[in-house]
């Protein structure tokens, strides 16, 4: 609790910070009068703003709209461009894609195939419920496939737990040990039911302190398994989550002769070892802290099944059943989600001619990522959710049976995805943040701003370049904990960008982990919206979340690290200053 003299001011604190930011920071645009200053000036307060969420992020975004023009630093004109740029069309292609996954189950079903094949030893367990996670959360939002996988696991370990509070029953009842063959045959029963012995007595859950205790570090470990998953996943594709496509409209802002050195297959290139290697660490880490490293235990090589074990087999199974089989609609998003991967790799892979080049004449200059992903997001509209009836054109010759109201309904029957639809769960206010994001970032160049902060970022130089990209992850790291991503690496990436023009290294040196970075909020429940998910479960405190969390952030600092001293340098040629970069530091 607060002391009682603070209470009042906590009371106006969202008022104070409101009305008081602009005003404690007007000398800097009134005794500098140039675009630079009055462009620090927004984003400052858009800074406080974003940080302390006293108004809504998406409202914040749209600030420059409004004070570019009136200060003078950009025109209305210039400032609106940047809200639905190239880097947005991508995003909101790949989201409208990934709300028809969505949509029709497409992603609870392959997490439920995975699980099934991986089996249900407790190690292979959170690994199938990591591995799932991860790579649902590369395609759809982070949030969402959090959403789908925390009740899969719950009801895993409701009926785990239940089965074992069962076997210990009958053990104590019968002094039989060798139950598990009956349990085969017994039907599960209800969980809120509860055993009576003979004088009418409730029993006393049997089992030791110690079981309880281990009980609950499962729980533990297999729910946090799937927030870490979820932000680990979103950092392996461009469309993963914000920051990344922050960095990627950043780019083509900041260096608009890049060569479209971030895109797609690149990103990937990048990327996918690293979170396949943070993912493994993540694991252990989890295995190690929440249930010891017993390999014969957890692994259960060469050992046959435990009634917990086949209760949880049995849960998936059934909620595998409640599916059915693969629907037309399901077929049909899957070959579009494939379709859509496919084009986004064979674009420009680098190391032969794209499908650009080769099917259009200067494709390659003409198409980007957004292309494909608006032209599967508009075939999802068209093609049919069931099969389309193929009437005769003359109701005669038609089959005798059919009935007018088949001759009455259309040809193409309701498509894959509705407007609706797309309208209740696209993250309108992302959009509005990334075209915030990247209203800032063209201001600070055009103004000057960037410019000058490089300048004063020169002594820099002296210091070795991975010393100053692991630095920068750490505090990427820790500040992404209170802040939104999205938010975080529209603020810090401009500046980096600056700072790697002054020392004379490659942008992509320190931006590449300071993106990456921004996804590492491991440590609170309100950091992102998977941990707030999990945490409402109930299982874990928030110390639980911080000490996990801590090493958490280490695991992914470390990778970044690695990754951007090791495949990252000959994919991005990162030993040497480009030119791109040279010829647009003083626009």
């Amino acid at each position: 609790m607060a002391p009682t003299c603070l209470r009042p001011l906590l009371r106006y604190r969202s008022f104070a910070i409101l009305f008081f930011t602009p005003l404690l920071l007007l000398p800097l645009p009134v005794t500098v009068p140039t675009r630079e200053a009055k462009c620090a000036y927004i984003i400052i307060i858009m800074a406080v703003y974003w940080c302390t969420e006293v108004i809504p992020l998406a409202v914040t975004s749209l600030m420059p709209v409004v004070f570019f023009p009136l200060l003078g630093v950009q025109s209305s004109k210039s400032v609106c461009l940047q809200y639905l740029n190239d880097t947005n069309m991508l995003f909101v292609g790949g989201l409208i894609v990934a709300i028809s996954v969505e949509q029709w189950n497409l992603h609870k079903r392959i997490a439920l195939r995975v699980l099934l094949i991986l089996g249900v030893k407790p190690a292979l367990l959170m690994l199938g419920f990591m591995i799932v996670t991860a790579f649902l959360s590369m395609w759809i939002s982070n949030t969402a496939t959090t959403a789908m996988m925390v009740p899969i696991v719950q009801a895993v370990l409701e009926q785990m737990d239940n089965t074992e509070y069962d076997v210990t029953m009958m053990e104590q009842a019968t002094g039989q040990t060798n139950t598990v063959i009956e349990l085969q045959e017994k039907n599960v029963s209800d969980p809120t039911s509860v055993q009576v012995i003979s004088n009418g007595q409730v029993p006393d859950d049997p089992r030791s302190s110690e079981e309880k205790k281990m009980k609950k570090r499962i729980c533990k470990g297999m729910t946090l398994c799937v927030c870490y998953a979820a932000s680990i996943g979103g950092t392996a594709t461009l469309t993963g989550t914000g920051p990344n496509m922050v960095l990627k409209g950043q780019m083509n802002q900041l260096y608009p002769n890049n060569n479209d050195v971030v895109n797609f297959a690149s990103w990937f290139g990048f990327a996918f070892p690293n979170m396949i290697l943070m993912l493994v660490l993540a694991w252990l880490w989890l295995q190690c802290s929440f249930m010891g490293l017993n390999f014969k235990k957890s692994w259960g090589c060469g050992t046959e099944r435990t009634a917990k074990e086949k209760a949880a087999y049995n849960v998936l199974k059934a909620e595998m059943k409640k599916l059915g089989p693969i629907s037309y609609a399901e077929f049909n998003v899957l070959i579009m989600f494939v379709l859509l991967v496919l084009l986004w790799f064979s674009r420009h892979p680098g190391f032969v001619k794209g499908w650009a080049n080769r099917l259009f004449p200067d494709g390659e200059k003409y198409i980007t990522d957004s292309a494909p992903a608006v032209f599967i997001a508009l075939l999802l509209f068209i093609l049919p959710a069931t099969k389309p009836k193929f009437i005769g054109w003359n109701s005669s010759l038609s089959d005798p049976e059919q009935t007018e109201e088949d001759i009455k309904k259309p040809f193409l029957p309701a498509p894959l995805l509705d407007w609706n639809v797309v309208q209740r769960k696209m993250p309108w206010s992302i959009v509005l943040l990334l075209g915030g994001g990247f209203a800032l970032a063209d201001a600070s160049a055009n103004s000057g701003l960037s410019a000058w902060l490089g300048h004063q970022m020169t002594p820099l130089g002296s210091i070795p370049p991975w010393a100053i990209a692991t630095v920068l992850s750490l505090i990427i790291a820790v500040f992404t904990e209170c802040t939104s991503n999205v938010a975080t690496a529209t603020l810090f990436l401009p500046v980096f960008s600056s700072m790697a023009a002054s020392v004379k290294i490659h942008p992509l040196y320190v931006m590449l982990p300071g993106t990456l970075s921004a996804s590492f909020a491991f440590m609170l429940p309100v950091a992102t919206p998977p941990n707030a998910i999990v945490f409402s479960y109930g299982h874990i405190r928030v110390l639980d979340m911080v000490r996990s969390g801590i090493v958490m952030n280490i695991i992914g600092v470390f990778c970044v690290t690695l990754a951007i001293n090791t495949w990252g340098r000959p994919m991005f040629d990162l030993d040497t200053f480009p030119t791109w970069a040279n010829s647009t530091t003083n626009q």
